[in-house]
């Protein structure tokens, strides 16, 4: 197994890149969802990335060895076409922002996965890290609205799932796919969901009648095929290269940072920003820096 290597500062700010468009992945959702249903938006999200992503794809599916293809089909499944049905159907049912507090999950599901299904080591103080940090989002997505915690479990169930499948993907990835480059992985990844997602796009939904029929629909798909390219496509790629270059739990820590780029569309928006959102701004960035810190020794464990 290829053991983990402490992220260097290319690493970090990648992590934040990806933190700035991923923490706005559930706003671009939720416009999606004023025409198009769950199921539209989760298969114009895969349909798109594989679109963007098919160039790239076909100069690499000819050296693809025929005996490696699952190993594409599982991290496809599992980390973009599930996760993308998953999280639609959640935001038709609660507040974005709490989608984002669940969100967070991630590394503690990572963290957990990964030892017990990758046979991966950890400390102490790597575990207590996971925890801080996600009391810090918790925290911080708390006082940010309002302290409205209500939430429905139904709902919050889809997200949990997601959260679930990301963390077994990142592991199987550092397991098995670290010898392919990113471009690689992402655009093999989406050529086996992407043709699935495309024809039930076209032939089991409602997505031509709504694009010539519905008001805003153009600007719903907009907004999707931002996502698509962007919010997945060019941020899956950056990802697998954090994995690769790091570890998955690292990797993963970028849900933690999310919650900080929706205080900052809320402030652009005139929304308030309150001195005690830096308490727990702060509990974040602590969390994350412990659930990341090697071992003292030049030994990392993997």
């Amino acid at each position: 197994m290829k053991k983990d290597a402490k992220p260097g500062v290319r690493e970090w700010l990648v992590l934040l890149a990806l933190m700035l468009v991923w923490g706005s992945s559930f706003i671009l959702i939720k416009k999606g969802l004023v025409t198009f249903d769950n199921f539209e938006v989760g298969a114009l999200r895969v349909a798109i990335s594989f679109l963007f992503l098919l160039p790239f794809a076909v100069l690499r599916l000819k050296k693809l060895n025929i005996k490696n293809f699952w190993l594409f089909i599982i991290a496809g499944v599992l980390g973009n076409a599930l996760p993308a049905f998953l999280f639609a159907k959640a935001q038709t049912g609660m507040d974005s922002y709490m989608a984002g507090i669940l969100n967070s999950l991630t590394p503690l599901f990572t963290l957990i996965v990964g030892v017990a299904l990758f046979g991966r080591k950890t400390l102490a103080r790597n575990i207590f890290g996971v925890f801080i940090g996600l009391i810090g989002a918790v925290g911080l997505l708390s006082v940010a609205g309002d302290g409205n915690f209500v939430l429905n479990f139904e709902y919050a169930s889809f997200v949990v799932i997601a959260t679930l499948c990301y963390a077994l993907q990142m592991n199987f990835i550092k397991s098995y796919l670290t010898n392919y480059d990113p471009i690689t992985i992402a655009s093999l990844a989406f050529i086996f969901i992407g043709i699935p997602s495309l024809v039930y796009l076209l032939s089991g939904t409602d997505f031509l009648y709504k694009m010539n029929n519905v008001p805003g629909s153009w600007e719903s798909l907009g907004y999707i095929a931002l996502l698509g390219i962007f919010g997945t496509a060019i941020a899956i790629i950056a990802n697998f290269w954090l994995i690769k270059r790091s570890s998955a739990l690292f990797a993963s820590s970028v849900t933690y940072l999310m919650p900080l780029v929706s205080i900052g569309w809320g402030i652009i928006d005139g929304e308030p920003f309150f001195l005690h959102y830096i308490i727990w701004i702060v509990a974040i960035l602590i969390g994350v820096y412990m659930a990341n810190k090697p071992p003292n020794n030049k030994k990392i464990k993997s």
